[in-house]
């Protein structure tokens, strides 16, 4: 004769699958950003459009690079080298980069209040340059609630690459699978997986809460 297995609750369920904290992209997570106002801020909004769009120029690889640790004066020389036509618009958006944080997504930093208020380690995890993230600081004083918060500027690594997630491991001094990441990107949440962090996926059509509700979350 076979014993029946006892029925766990789902809310049980749940509880033993809880991520035992939570690591938060910020840039268009937490935090909106957009290039184009700091670009328009300096060259005017038709000029700042024409750069982003340039067939010959492809601004967010080269601001990825400042996310991995280049120094953005260095960034700003290799243009006046290579695209001299467009040094000076690549001037601009360092010059008016306070332009480009929107404010927060309120609902978003809710989630985060609360999982603060319900005592979840939380942890950010963002591509973002070194010498530009002190910005942030100062502005959104919600980044306090943050545990840890891994800069990839500072690393010299941005995601997706691999090695970012191995550091964040050491920082924060847990298995990452016990964590759940929430980013914009799908490529850095296919990352997180792979290094052995579940994610999820924030595209702002969507709201965020009963994502991290439906993984047991106290939200």
């Amino acid at each position: 004769m076979t014993r029946k297995a006892p029925e766990v609750a789902p809310s049980e369920r749940a509880e033993s699958h809880r991520p035992s904290a939570v690591v938060f992209d910020l840039g268009n997570v937490l935090i909106r950003w957009d290039p184009h106002p700091a670009l328009a801020a300096g060259l005017g909004a038709e000029e700042a459009s024409r750069f982003l769009a340039a067939e010959d120029f492809d601004f967010m690889a080269w601001n990825h690079r400042q996310d991995g640790g280049r120094p953005w004066p260095e960034a700003e020389d290799e243009v006046a080298r290579t695209h001299p036509h467009w040094h000076r618009h690549a001037l601009a958006y360092r010059a008016h980069f306070d332009h480009s944080l929107l404010g927060a997504l309120e609902d978003n930093v809710a989630v985060l209040r609360d999982l603060h208020a319900a005592r979840v380690p939380l942890f950010a995890l963002t591509n973002w340059s070194a010498e530009l993230f002190p910005r942030a600081r100062e502005r959104f004083e919600f980044l306090d609630l943050f545990d840890d918060i891994v800069v990839s500027g500072e690393e010299r690594l941005a995601k997706p690459d691999p090695e970012i997630f191995e550091v964040l491991r050491r920082r924060i001094g847990r298995p990452l699978q016990n964590c759940l990441f929430v980013d914009d990107s799908p490529a850095n949440v296919a990352a997180a997986a792979a290094a052995g962090m579940p994610g999820v996926v924030f595209t702002g059509d969507r709201p965020l809460r009963p994502k991290l509700r439906g993984r047991g979350l106290p939200v």
